[in-house]
């Protein structure tokens, strides 16, 4: 969309500019480059809710019985849900 008159910005997070505005807090994790600081890290669908500060591409590895290595096995992760 060239981010021509503001059609790929994202209300809720004004620096975030994306193809698809849609994709920004639709339920899933849709990784780079949604999922950044700037579009809340794809609108908080990548945020783990037990672990309120862990934003990781793939949410579901956490607490899923495998460690998972860095950035899933971190404080903000609860160190891969305990896995």
């Amino acid at each position: 969309c060239g981010w021509d008159g503001g059609d790929c910005a994202v209300a809720s997070y004004p620096d975030c500019n994306v193809d698809e505005p849609s994709l920004i807090g639709d339920g899933e994790c849709d990784g780079e480059p949604y999922y950044t600081e700037e579009c809340g890290w794809d609108g908080g669908d990548c945020a783990v809710a037990s672990y309120p500060d862990c934003n990781v591409d793939e949410p579901s590895l956490i607490g899923d019985g495998e460690c998972d290595g860095e950035p899933y096995y971190t404080e903000e992760c609860g160190w891969d849900g305990g896995d």
